[in-house]
């Protein structure tokens, strides 16, 4: 699996004590349980938390950012790397992960408006970038490549293309919420997307 960096706190200020920041962590998980993402204040997590509105500021300069670091840890650590031995069986567990874990859900409702949040808050917009986009995609390449090694698909497949399509679509469903986030959707996407990566390999000359 590749190693997720843990989300830094956009810090300044005085150390943390463990202790406070343990305590407005757990207010903030509780907070979006109750009220969700809109609904929370940092006035709201200071009180339950026992700690100074200054104490949460020091160290998380927007909800957003308090949000992230609150959210992350929990939803990086159901998201395992599957080794099934193939690519379908690769793509189709960590998509049934995801789906898990988003639909209608706490994390799933605080995913979508942590999405929402990163188009107006550049300082989360950055975390999200580095410490949440590009850690799990590097993760979930590695199924791609895995794949190539075993000529299952053509060493000339975008990588990037692929997990958009597969993760694009998941999370097309999730924002819009037109049609249900199912199992059926799972193996659809998979099966046409490996299907197209397959024909790709039947096509190359090295393959005749």
């Amino acid at each position: 699996m590749a190693e997720l960096s843990d989300p830094p706190v956009a810090g300044r200020g005085r150390p943390r004590s463990k202790n406070a920041h343990r305590a407005i962590l757990e207010a903030t998980r509780q907070l979006l349980e109750e009220r969700g993402f809109v609904d929370l204040t940092i006035e709201e997590v200071a009180q339950r938390a026992s700690v100074g509105k200054a104490t949460i500021y020091r160290h998380w300069p927007t909800k957003g950012t308090l949000v992230f670091e609150s959210f992350t840890v929990q939803f990086l650590a159901q998201q395992p790397l599957p080794d099934t031995g193939s690519l379908r069986g690769d793509l189709l567990a960590s998509l049934r992960a995801w789906i898990r874990n988003v639909k209608g859900t706490v994390t799933g409702r605080t995913l979508v408006g942590l999405i929402a949040e990163v188009q107006r808050d550049p300082e989360l917009a950055e975390l999200w970038r580095d410490h949440f986009v590009v850690p799990v995609r590097a993760q979930h390449r590695l199924m791609i490549e895995r794949a190539i090694e075993r000529h299952e698909i053509s060493s000339k497949t975008d990588v990037d293309v692929t997990l958009d399509l597969v993760f694009g679509a998941a999370y097309h469903r999730l924002l819009q919420s037109h049609l249900p986030l199912s199992d059926r959707f799972a193996q659809s996407v998979v099966d046409t997307i490996v299907g197209g990566l397959a024909s790709e390999v039947e096509r190359s000359p090295t393959h005749r």
